[in-house]
């Protein structure tokens, strides 16, 4: 059982995922709560031009090369006496696929929105990855002190096209240079917008809002027409909108809306104190026998995510682990349920982006890494004897392929196992066809090709080119008839392959051959476009 110390650390976490469109922020959103959780002690150098200094979410070098986020992040840091995990997503639609893995391991998410440039289509995606798990959403909608949108439009659209309804907790006053502030719609007070200024110390001084006026007192700092005009507007939020219904935005129904600017450190605080009062902590998860509570003794969790080389001097492989119930101590024994194996978890650890600690104490909503030598994969449950899994993580189909070169016949042996640890991780997927042992590579998005060349370059010191190959689709198959298979396999040796886990695919040059073979077969063999990792 657990005592009130245990179920008071668990309610003190909140774990969750900042997701957005390229360009709305979600780097500088993420630098400002590590300022405020006191991880990083300057900001205002995200991928500036000419600077050597970078997010703390970004630590690959293709991510600071081109300022997008292509890979996860795990951050950990108190604030106001919470623990808070939070999950970089990639930032670039290529890579939606791990981002819907790190959403399986996140209790909410925050998404951004451009005000200029409102809902875009990365974010309707991003969308409908968290509807297949109803995660409850919090939105910020950043750059007020730029040019924006009307906010009511911003939120009619943001309603119409995500389909969640719009809960305003602030109201901002004015946008761009005419950015005065935003109002709380919850104390009636308004909090001036000061701009950024920087101490002695060329520290940013992150200014709180500090509760100057009532909403009645608009005239004696505004001009009258102006300070009528806004409270007109503000009495309009107040009767228009619903008040925050906690159901419903725990069931993604509705979001909580707030304003404010990133880059000016302006909104940020406000929204955090009420991620830390209102949002979710740990919550129970589904396995395929009975459903976890965090509130249990036993230590148990799933992993979501395996990162190869985050430390080049180790050329390590580290798998990213939900801690669902218990508390872990270092040096536990875990059984890896897929396996049967024992592991002893004495050099666990702990992120805050490329930087990483030992994990002496860890408990639900926590995320770990665990030192992985080929052995863990994507989706493994951790318990401490129990047989169960909890829900499996699906790998999909890609959509672009590309045949591989290698310049250096003689660097075969590293391409291979940087091709193997770069498919477990869910970079990219490897292919080997039956009939001629071609490699191609699948993917998503044209960016994953390049991160593999970057990735095979520095980290494994292979130079590889593309060709293009004529594949349009591929399909997992299955057959419960092991005769029917073989005939199968006879037949169209051609067009069949093995993944990097072995797993038999169809291969089809266009959507109609596909489809011919999939009618003539459909008695006997199952083709699917997903598959468990």
């Amino acid at each position: 059982m657990f005592t009130i110390n245990y179920e008071d650390r668990i309610k003190k976490r909140r774990t969750f995922a900042i997701i957005s469109h390229p360009d709305a922020g979600k780097t500088t959103v993420t630098e400002k709560m590590l300022f405020l959780g006191k991880v990083i002690h300057t900001t205002g150098t995200v991928k500036s031009k000419g600077s050597s200094k970078y997010a703390k979410s970004d630590w690959m070098e293709i991510e600071r090369r081109r300022g997008i986020s292509v890979t996860t992040s795990v951050m950990q840091f108190s604030y106001k006496n919470y623990i808070i995990n939070l999950l970089d997503t990639p930032g670039h639609e290529d890579f939606s696929e791990d981002t819907y893995r790190i959403l399986t391991a996140v209790d909410f998410c925050i998404m951004i929105i451009d005000a200029a440039k409102g809902v875009e289509e990365r974010t309707k995606k991003l969308i409908e990855v968290t509807r297949l798990r109803k995660t409850p959403i919090i939105t910020f909608i950043n750059k007020l002190d730029r040019y924006s949108k009307n906010s009511i439009s911003l939120l009619d659209e943001i309603e119409s096209d995500l389909n969640i309804k719009c809960i305003p907790i602030n109201w901002p006053i004015g946008s761009g240079t005419s950015f005065y502030g935003i109002y709380s719609l919850k104390d009636k007070k308004i909090y001036k917008y000061l701009k950024k200024k920087k101490n002695k110390q060329n520290h940013d001084i992150l200014f709180n809002y500090p509760k100057i006026l009532n909403l009645f007192s608009l005239k004696k700092i505004y001009e009258e027409n102006y300070a009528e005009e806004i409270y007109e507007e503000l009495q309009l939020i107040e009767n228009v909108y619903d008040k925050y219904d906690s159901i419903e935005f725990l069931k993604s129904i509705s979001t909580p809306v707030f304003f404010g600017t990133a880059l000016g450190n302006f909104g940020i605080d406000y929204m955090l104190d009420y991620v830390v009062k209102y949002a979710p902590s740990p919550n129970s998860r589904k396995t395929n026998v009975r459903i976890v509570d965090p509130k249990e003794s036993f230590v148990t969790g799933f992993i979501f995510k395996i990162q190869a080389n985050m430390d080049l001097r180790h050329r390590d492989r580290v798998a990213f682990m939900r801690v669902v119930s218990g508390t872990f101590f270092k040096g536990m024994k875990l059984k890896n349920v897929r396996t049967g194996k024992i592991f002893v978890l004495s050099d666990a650890v702990y992120f805050i982006a490329g930087e990483r600690r030992i994990v002496n104490v860890a408990y639900p909503g926590d995320v770990i890494g665990i030192h992985n030598h080929g052995t863990i994969n994507i989706g493994d449950t951790f318990t401490e004897g129990e047989n169960f899994s909890f829900i499996e993580i699906p790998l999909f189909a890609p959509e672009i392929f590309k045949k591989i070169l290698l310049k250096n016949p003689l660097k075969k042996k590293q391409l291979v196992k940087g091709l193997i640890e770069l498919s477990e991780e869910g970079t990219i997927q490897v292919f080997k066809k039956i009939d001629n042992n071609t490699i191609f590579l699948g993917a998503i998005g044209l960016l994953q090709f390049e991160v593999v060349l970057d990735r095979l370059k520095i980290e494994y010191k292979v130079d590889i080119v593309y060709n293009d190959i004529n594949i349009s689709l591929i399909r997992w198959i299955k057959c419960k008839s092991k005769k029917k298979l073989k005939d199968f396999m006879n037949k169209y040796s051609q067009y069949l392959a093995l993944d990097f886990k072995k797993n038999l695919v169809y291969i089809a040059t266009s959507s109609a051959n596909l489809k011919i073979t999939s009618d003539l077969y459909k008695k006997y063999i199952s083709f699917s476009s997903t598959i468990n990792f």
